[in-house]
């Protein structure tokens, strides 16, 4: 997603979320963010006047808008959808990623998790709302392909649980197994989640 065509204020906080899941929230200065971002450091003061803190939040929170968003263009995608080939493709995200430029890049949401949860209740609470929008997509989306209700949230966690450790499992070793593992062995219970009986 590119930074440019956006107003200063947006590109700081796309470049923020960039960075924070590159380098993760303590490495990554205001300063950096300004100059990612292409934006005067003036401008800095101006839009985020809770300061580091609250332009942490915003990209948290940008974040999980962005995964939820991306829910519904996996399934759009899809020829035939099904809660296997929903987490399949948001694992893929992932994969092509990391086989194309690297394993730099982790999940803002999860980073500022790592490094905030204890010292900022705010970002904590930021990354919980960030995981709890994404859930919710997730939810619906299995919902919408016969997934019972009551099962669809609890799926929608294992889900993104999955990813995020293997996310983290792949950046260590530097190799997308655990990505295509996590797909390969939750795609058949996920399927067998739907309820044919309708």
């Amino acid at each position: 997603m590119a930074v440019s065509g956006r107003g200063p204020r947006e590109r700081m906080v796309f470049s923020a979320a960039q960075l924070i899941r590159r380098d993760g929230v303590a490495a990554t200065g205001m300063r950096e963010v300004a100059a990612h971002a292409r934006a005067p450091r003036g401008s800095l003061q101006h839009y985020f006047p809770g300061g580091k803190e609250q332009l942490v939040n915003e990209a948290v929170d940008w974040a999980g808008r962005y995964a939820a968003k991306r829910v519904a263009r996996f399934l759009a995608a899809l020829p035939e959808p099904t809660p296997g080939a929903l987490f399949a493709e948001m694992v893929r995200q992932w994969t092509d990623e990391y086989e194309t430029t690297g394993f730099g890049g982790g999940c803002p949401v999860a980073a500022a998790t790592v490094d905030c949860a204890e010292s900022a209740a705010s970002t904590r609470e930021a990354a919980s709302a960030a995981f709890t929008h994404w859930t919710g997509a997730v939810a619906r989306a299995l919902s919408g392909m016969g997934v019972p209700e009551e099962r669809a949230g609890p799926l929608a966690t294992l889900m993104i649980s999955s990813l995020e450790g293997a996310i983290l499992v792949a950046r260590a070793e530097q190799d997308v197994r655990a990505l295509t593992t996590v797909s390969r062995e939750l795609g058949p219970l996920l399927d067998a989640a739907v309820d044919r009986t309708g």
